[in-house]
């Protein structure tokens, strides 16, 4: 029985993460993706304005959009981004999967943004994109309706900014997150 609620969970957050760009064209893919940031980004300097000089002023930052997927132990999630090495202003098309263990109950979708405060912080995340940690938080959002804890963390030379877009979840888990340049963007 548990193996069924997992594998259902798998498929559920497969088929919600993926619908998103299942149909568009690899441009059409890229522009999706940079209108969400832009989003993101204006969503942010609105409620911290003191980050738009942080972003400026860093060796590169990311943008992420998320779906997450809680079942009592088990929690899943996958979503998509790009980073942008300030330096030299490429950009890298990337996605993004976690799994977790721990308690936990409902669905959030949410948007990150992570600022690099060194060159080696950057690359290592373009290049390894591995993020071990724990999470508890409470959400229960819809569109602008409702409220969900904001979170800011810094880890490692890398200051992480969480916003819940829409969601009713109540969590505690130990996640392993991993980043990966997207084959088919970049």
């Amino acid at each position: 029985m548990y193996q069924l609620r997992l594998l259902s969970l798998i498929a559920l957050t497969i088929a919600i993460t993926g619908c998103a760009n299942i149909s568009k064209t690899p441009n059409e893919q890229r522009a999706s993706i940079q209108a969400m940031r832009q989003e993101v980004l204006t969503d942010l300097f609105r409620d911290k304005p003191d980050t738009r000089s942080q972003i400026n002023s860093a060796p590169g930052y990311a943008v992420f959009s998320n779906v997450n997927v809680n079942l009592i132990f088990a929690s899943i999630g996958g979503g998509y981004g790009i980073a942008k090495n300030m330096r030299t202003g490429k950009e890298t098309y990337m996605k993004m999967g976690e799994v977790g263990i721990g308690l936990g109950l409902g669905a959030k979708d949410f948007r990150a943004v992570m600022v690099f405060h060194t060159d080696k912080a950057y690359k290592d995340f373009i290049d390894f994109g591995w993020s071990v940690g724990g999470n508890a938080d409470a959400a229960a959002k819809a569109s602008d309706q409702g409220v969900a804890a904001g979170k800011e963390a810094v880890l490692d030379n890398v200051t992480i900014y969480q916003m819940t877009e829409s969601g009713l979840a109540l969590q505690a888990t130990l996640k392993g997150v991993k980043f990966w340049k997207d084959s088919d963007l970049n």
